[in-house]
């Protein structure tokens, strides 16, 4: 895992008005305006005629290559104060940014968009594009865009990855998900999870089997960026969409895929954090979490416990996760069995928030108590478990956490005083309760 790089700020002329990355090749329409030639070509062999900025019409097609801003480009990225990957880059400001008054023209120009399936998906990314930088400009704009004809794409947008073509082009397909989870984050009336499986987007929220091959074809094959957005999307759908769940949950490939995003040297706390949540709502149903442990899941979790500089709140959604599989036969078996596990959870009980600390000691209560496993109980003396435990028995604990810390040193105190004596620190044994 590696720290977030800082982000650098772009100016706005760099970056192509479709793709929004900085540009490549830039190249001028007739118009005027410059668009990365892999983007504006794209644009045109879709059969449009526009240019995509202007919506003017083109008196002709032809790319001229603009070589002086080429140039700055290659001046500026091989400057000393470029040192990131492109998707840390940030605009300085909004390019071909809209409005209040005309997002409902965008919107329905969008809806028309994607009801045409005979276009071809390139005619539908720019309008997707401005609509994403107008929701992600001010806060209230995501409110807006959803308020505005939220239940009108949602449908149109889900249909979509049925469509074969829009999957195989992973770059569109990005921007597909990003609004689906722009309109499916804002918030409802209701603040019941029984209000906002009623409200009007989840009502109109139908996905099939076709959905879930898209995403899985996304989480195998996209980048970073695109898996990150999938992860989200199915944590969103996952948490409002009962059927949803149940159908995601069903293939094994998906906790792959997730736990394979979670794995990566590269994940950012984004990505991990949107499958850490998304696996915590399919383990929801109890025979799911099995199916983690067959997919590995105990052996990532660990190791991003134990290598990993997580931040407290990743911290505590991997202890949560570990809680969740540890309740089924098959995870009690992996934890036991996976020293680094156990000694990873009992190095972090001290180290994250009250709810963090009942995860943890909960997996080891139900490992060491109610279970009574021989193995975790060495492993959780081995790694000087118990001095941490009375640690955090003279805290401000719940009264759950010190009941299963006090179950927990009685059962170390029948293994073998003399032994549970000789892996405390001198300091800490004047605190025994015993």
């Amino acid at each position: 895992m590696v720290k977030d790089d800082l982000c650098i700020t772009v100016p706005s002329y760099f970056r192509c008005p479709i793709s929004l990355d900085v540009m490549e090749s830039p190249v001028s329409l007739c118009t005027g305006v410059t668009y990365d030639r892999t983007s504006i070509q794209r644009w045109l062999d879709g059969g449009n005629n526009t240019c995509p900025a202007t919506m003017q019409v083109l008196q002709t097609k032809e790319l001229v290559p603009n070589h002086t801003l080429q140039r700055l480009i290659k001046i500026w990225s091989e400057s000393g104060s470029v040192r990131t990957r492109p998707g840390n880059i940030q605009p300085t400001h909004q390019p071909s940014s809209i409005t209040q008054d005309n997002v409902h023209e965008l919107i329905n120009q969008l809806e028309n968009e994607l009801q045409n399936t005979d276009k071809d998906s390139s005619f539908q990314i720019y309008t997707i594009s401005r609509l994403i930088l107008f929701a992600k400009d001010v806060e209230e704009n995501g409110k807006l865009l959803a308020s505005a004809g939220g239940d009108r794409l949602l449908p149109l947008l889900i249909a979509a990855f049925g469509n074969k073509q829009l999957v195989k082009d992973l770059e569109v397909f990005e921007k597909f998900v990003q609004l689906c989870n722009i309109i499916l984050q804002q918030p409802v009336k209701a603040d019941s999870v029984e209000g906002r499986s009623n409200s009007p987007l989840i009502s109109r929220f139908d996905i099939g089997k076709e959905f879930k091959s898209s995403m899985i074809i996304g989480l195998s094959q996209g980048r970073s960026e695109l898996r990150t957005a999938i992860a989200k999307l199915l944590e969103i759908t996952s948490n409002l969409y009962l059927e949803g769940r149940n159908l995601i949950s069903e293939d094994d490939q998906i906790y792959s895929e997730l736990l394979r995003l979670i794995a990566s040297m590269d994940c950012k706390p984004e990505a991990m954090d949107s499958s850490l949540s998304c696996l915590i709502c399919l383990s929801l149903t109890k025979r799911n979490r099995a199916k983690i442990v067959r997919n590995g899941g105990v052996g990532v979790l660990a190791k991003a416990l134990s290598e990993s500089e997580l931040s407290v709140s990743l911290t505590e959604k991997v202890l949560k996760l570990l809680e969740m599989v540890s309740t089924c036969k098959e995870g009690r078996v992996e934890i036991c069995r996976n020293e680094i596990c156990v000694e990873a959870i009992v190095k972090n009980v001290l180290k994250v928030t009250n709810v963090g600390s009942e995860h943890a000691v909960t997996i080891l209560w139900s490992l060491c108590c109610l279970f009574g496993d021989k193995k975790a109980q060495e492993y959780v003396t081995k790694s000087n478990g118990m001095a941490k435990i009375l640690l955090l028995m003279q805290s401000n604990c719940s009264v759950a956490v010190r009941q299963m810390s006090s179950d927990l040193l009685k059962v170390f105190r029948h293994r073998s005083k003399s032994s549970f004596l000789s892996c405390y620190d001198t300091k800490t044994t004047h605190i025994m309760p015993f």
